[in-house]
């Protein structure tokens, strides 16, 4: 059912400014409203006449997919704006543009890797009246060689023939100045910033001591926020939230459909042996850990209390999008990832090789605290009390959940908001919890955010289930 739009007062802000400015960046992280804030702002100039066509959202494939179209239709006012993805293989992406052509549309969503297939399948018509670059910083590119810079160049043959343009970013130069070009040309054609990279460069940094890298000028800083500030809202958590309180963020994520066949077949015969009251929550311990499991995409293939079962099958990658996103966001800003089986542990050390392990090495912490480690994987039991982390970062993730309530909070505290006050940091403490929908996952957190029992909580489910069916 959808609900009330009531934004918070920055949301307003994002809103007003994007409906001000034709070409525009939101500065906001993960979790602060930008997509709401944006659906909201197409929507009114859509219902206005002020832009006549639909708009064209690039964003990572899971948030091309799922975020953007979730999103609308959660709150009233959104609703009835149809969301057309352009996603898949090349015969369902000629389908969903087919279809966006013929219809009434108002947002089509692609991802980034696509972005070339579009621009060549539409370029003659360019149906799109304004585009939304959601987690902008991709553009960054736009001057480089690789896939990145292919995406980049090719969607720069479009952009300035759309009247709008709005750049989605939670900070926009994750590592360092030169990360704003790209991002800035598309908003105002090198206005601001210089028409190439090359100008943009020449004007505001110089060789680095071996004579290959760039370092930015004393000057560069102060002047290049100068000229990309009219045309950038930046929001500051610290400035609407209470810093006593950390932010807390749910990452939704649509298993896919091999996941998901395969997790229904393990949910209804664990809740079917919780049929009865009488019945001990964990007597389906084994079944629950496997859901688990599958949630956050691999299976052991044995028995689950086995010790010595170690082979275990990957399912799926939508939890490692997602965290692809929340360290996007990040960018650059130190993220302390939450895992809980040993198969997450392998998946996340192969799909980030530069992240570190919080192992029993002091000088792992202390590399943390001083700011050397930009990833770092944790169990929550190895984060007991007395860790202190919170030089090194603000930001947690939970790629997995699970049911020991000390153990999450334990691992929270760690950075928490009391201990950024303690050693001096001025910045809200974000919680992101990363859960596939529709599974124990959700069972899990709301265990930690109420505090219910495990019995009751799986009770409950099952119940409903029975009553579904």
């Amino acid at each position: 059912m959808p609900r009330v739009y009531t934004p918070f007062p920055y949301q307003r802000a994002m809103v007003d400014f994007i409906l001000e400015h034709k070409r525009c960046g939101i500065w906001a992280g993960m979790g602060l409203g930008k997509t709401s804030s944006a659906l909201t702002a197409i929507e009114a100039l859509q219902y206005s006449g002020t832009i006549t066509g639909p708009a064209l959202v690039l964003a990572p494939l899971r948030v091309a997919r799922s975020t953007w179209p979730d999103e609308a239709a959660k709150w009233q006012h959104t609703a009835d704006m149809e969301v057309v993805p352009i996603i898949g293989d090349a015969k369902q992406r000629t389908a969903a543009l087919a279809r966006l052509r013929q219809g009434n549309a108002a947002i089509a969503t692609i991802n980034y890797e696509n972005i070339p297939w579009l621009v060549e399948a539409a370029i003659e018509d360019w149906p799109f009246a304004m585009a939304v670059a959601d987690e902008a910083t991709r553009l960054k590119s736009f001057r480089l060689g690789g896939p990145n810079g292919v995406r980049a160049r090719s969607l720069a043959r479009v952009a300035h023939q759309m009247e709008r343009w709005i750049n989605l970013t939670g900070t926009p130069s994750p590592n360092g100045l030169q990360d704003l070009w790209g991002q800035q040309w598309f908003c105002d054609g090198g206005v601001a910033l210089g028409r190439t990279f090359t100008a943009f460069q020449q004007r505001w940094f110089t060789k680095d001591w071996s004579g290959f890298g760039m370092i930015p000028l004393p000057t560069a800083e102060p002047q290049i926020h100068a000229r990309v500030a009219p045309l950038n809202l930046a929001i500051d958590p610290a400035d609407h939230f209470d810093l006593d309180e950390p932010i807390r963020v749910t990452v939704e994520v649509e298993l896919p459909a091999k996941a998901r066949r395969l997790y229904d077949a393990m949910e209804r015969e664990m809740y079917m042996e919780l049929g009865g009251e009488e019945v001990e929550a964990f007597g389906a311990a084994a079944r629950t850990i496997k859901c688990l499991q599958l949630c956050n995409g691999a299976a052991y293939l044995g028995d689950a209390d086995d010790p010595g079962e170690r082979r275990w099958s990957e399912i799926h990658g939508a939890k490692l999008e997602a965290l692809d996103s929340i360290i996007a966001e990040a960018a650059g800003a130190p993220v302390l990832v939450a895992y809980h089986f040993k198969s997450d542990i392998a998946r996340l050390r192969k799909a980030y090789p530069h992240g570190r392990l919080l192992d029993q090495d002091p000088q792992t912490i202390r590399d943390w605290n001083e700011g050397r480690i930009p990833l770092m994987f944790a169990h929550p039991a190895s984060a007991g009390h007395g860790l202190n982390l919170q030089d090194g970062g603000n930001i947690i993730a939970f790629f997995g959940l699970w049911w020991n309530l000390e153990e999450h909070m334990q691992i929270i505290e760690r950075i928490g908001p009391v201990r950024q006050k303690q050693a001096g940091h001025d910045r809200p403490v974000f919680i992101y919890s990363i859960v596939a929908k529709d599974t124990v996952d959700a069972l899990v957190l709301a265990r930690m955010t109420t505090k219910r029992s495990v019995q009751d909580l799986l009770l409950e489910a099952a119940k409903k289930v029975s009553v579904g069916a």
